[in-house]
């Protein structure tokens, strides 16, 4: 590092959990300090913020619709949104995700174990969405596409309904369904994704943003309660997400727990 001020910075790498890691300068990201509060901003933070601005090209006076609301970066999403001065649909998988949606701005939270999300869409959003942040996948996405909006966007940054069997980017509508390129154009409407790699340039500006909307108490950066300690229990960590019970980021204490695995 050239000066000591770029010595407190967080570092992405993909495929593995690691108590250190070395990295190329140009891959860091200088943050304002070493607490959990600040992890969630990094890649999750960022991916809400520059995929809404720079893919979504986010307004005020829209409807826009959050999938997996209450996860670390749907919350991001929620609050961003609204902070624009939009209307904001979340989607959800608990009662308890959906007070904590109401808690952060969101207007009309959706527990989908509780109600369809492509009814409750179809019955209140009679117009369509506006603008969709999409990281379900399978059902979920085309629910969002059935409901968009006249030049409505939808942005993809995932598809967490296949993570664990690879479900979603196998998933084929069936033959009933109306192809996606048809809807898409009946409505001048568009699927754009978004993948993080491609607008790293831009994240310090966005760092600087949402942590000074941290540090104002603007922004909830959204850390969830609960606690894991040490390389070895990451795998109950990841076992916790995959359960739906997270609301916001999962933070891994490593400066706790065993030193050896």
């Amino acid at each position: 590092m050239k000066n000591a001020d770029d010595l407190l910075s967080v570092a992405t790498a993909y495929g593995a959990f690691a108590e250190h890691l070395v990295a190329k300068e140009r891959f860091l990201v200088k943050v304002p300090a070493a607490v959990p509060e600040v992890l969630p901003i990094i890649v999750c933070g960022l991916t809400a913020s520059m995929a809404l601005e720079y893919v979504g090209q986010m307004t005020h006076g829209e409807t826009v619709l959050i999938t997996a609301a209450a996860g670390a970066t749907g919350q991001f999403a929620v609050q961003l949104a609204k902070l624009a001065g939009n209307h904001v649909i979340g989607t959800c998988s608990s009662a308890d995700k959906v007070e904590y949606l109401r808690s952060i701005g969101c207007d009309r939270p959706i527990n989908y174990r509780e109600e369809k999300v492509y009814d409750v869409l179809k019955k209140e959003y009679p117009r369509g969405v506006d603008l969709v942040f999409e990281s379900v996948g399978g059902e979920m996405f085309e629910a969002c596409v059935n409901n968009i909006a006249r030049k409505g966007r939808i942005i993809v940054i995932g598809a967490i309904a296949g993570y664990q069997d690879s479900s979603t980017w196998k998933h084929k509508p069936s033959k009933a369904t109306t192809p996606l390129p048809s809807k898409l154009l009946a409505k001048s409407a568009s699927v754009r994704g978004f993948f993080y790699n491609d607008y790293f340039r831009e994240t310090q500006a966005h760092t600087k943003k949402l942590t000074t909307l941290v540090q104002r108490g603007v922004l909830n950066a959204g850390v969830d309660p609960s606690n894991f300690y040490g390389l070895e229990d990451i795998p109950n960590a990841i076992d916790y997400m995959y359960e739906r019970k997270n609301i916001g980021k999962i933070v891994v204490d490593l400066t706790k727990g065993s030193p050896k695995l």
